[in-house]
């Protein structure tokens, strides 16, 4: 930690809160891998180790008005948004009741109309140009609200991101770009997929500030995204952490990295510095954090059990919000 929650202005309540909020999105993705790897769930692509980044940005926004464009390792982004660990289930399991998609996306394409959380879709990137659309949207119907779009290094190289922040940066739209620089896109090392020394940098194209911030540090990367949502105009922000399991549940990353690589990644795992800097100021007890874990595994394990059994959706609304609807004839 290199940022005390006081300097912050933050309380140590809610200090405490955003320790809660990564614990919470860690214990929901570590059950999720353990349904995958009992075959109960098709797919699961993690947040492990991006906690820290997720939840700072995310607290630092205005989630009563805000619009959210997140990309799809977002699990705490979204939960803190207001999606439920039963949203989430039922998200994996592709249940009917499913919030995002009514169980016809894969697991982590989110998407919550009442929370203001955007649609994505597979493609990586396009998410960028939804935000900007929101953005133009909003300023033409003179609303005030920020849309915050969040994506992973390797996706600042596709063409709907030069768009999208052009646009943006034309237009000076109230957007926080947010990328979270894992250091991974998929197996390609960042050296190998970005020729500019930072993703931040390129800002400077599309007349809006750039900044890097440590990405395992929650109060580092609030205050950053905090500063940005006050400054009324564009930014983007580059938060560096780490990918603390393989791409995706059909990954081995041990094909491309080495066990002294993944080691070290998790010696700078962002939920483990930051529980440790609490415990430090004395906020954190162990009869405390041994609270949470129990209410985190109730609430888990009640909404495993429920999506569990939630019943799929019928084969008669396979084709439903693909075409307009209207009165049969």
């Amino acid at each position: 930690m290199t940022v005390s929650h006081k300097e912050a202005n933050l309380t140590d309540q809610q200090a405490l809160d955003i320790y809660f909020s990564m614990l919470r999105a860690r214990r929901v993705d570590e059950r999720l891998w353990l349904l995958n790897r009992s075959g109960k769930i098709p797919f699961v692509i993690s947040c492990q180790g991006q906690e820290a980044a997720q939840i700072g940005a995310a607290y630092a926004l205005d989630l009563t008005k805000d619009y959210l464009a997140p990309y799809y390792r977002d699990l705490g982004v979204v939960l803190e948004a207001g999606m439920t660990i039963q949203d989430v289930m039922l998200n994996a399991f592709a249940k009917a009741e499913d919030p995002n998609s009514g169980g016809r996306q894969m697991q982590a394409h989110w998407g919550q109309r009442k929370n203001r959380i955007l649609s994505g879709s597979s493609p990586v990137t396009t998410q960028v140009v939804h935000a900007a659309g929101v953005a133009l949207a909003g300023r033409m119907k003179k609303d005030d609200f920020y849309t915050f779009v969040s994506l992973g290094e390797g996706s600042s190289n596709q063409g709907d991101f030069h768009e999208g922040l052009n646009f943006i940066g034309v237009h000076q739209l109230p957007v926080i770009t947010f990328v979270e620089n894992n250091q991974y896109a998929i197996s390609t090392p960042y050296d190998r997929q970005v020729a500019s020394a930072t993703v931040a940098q390129r800002a400077t194209s599309y007349n809006m500030p750039g900044e890097v911030v440590d990405g395992t540090d929650p109060i580092a990367t609030y205050i950053a995204v905090k500063k940005a949502r006050e400054s009324g105009k564009p930014a983007l922000i580059e938060a560096l952490c780490q990918r603390l399991t393989p791409h995706s549940s059909d990954d081995d990353h041990r094909i491309y990295r080495t066990t002294e690589e993944l080691e070290d990644d998790k010696q700078k795992d962002g939920l483990h510095h930051y529980e440790q800097y609490l415990v430090e100021q004395g906020l954190l007890t162990e009869e405390l954090k041994a609270e949470m874990e129990a209410t985190l595994k109730r609430e888990i394990n009640e909404a495993t059990t429920y999506a569990e059994q939630a019943p799929y959706g019928s084969v008669e609304d396979n084709l439903r919000y693909v075409y307009a609807e209207g009165e049969k004839l």
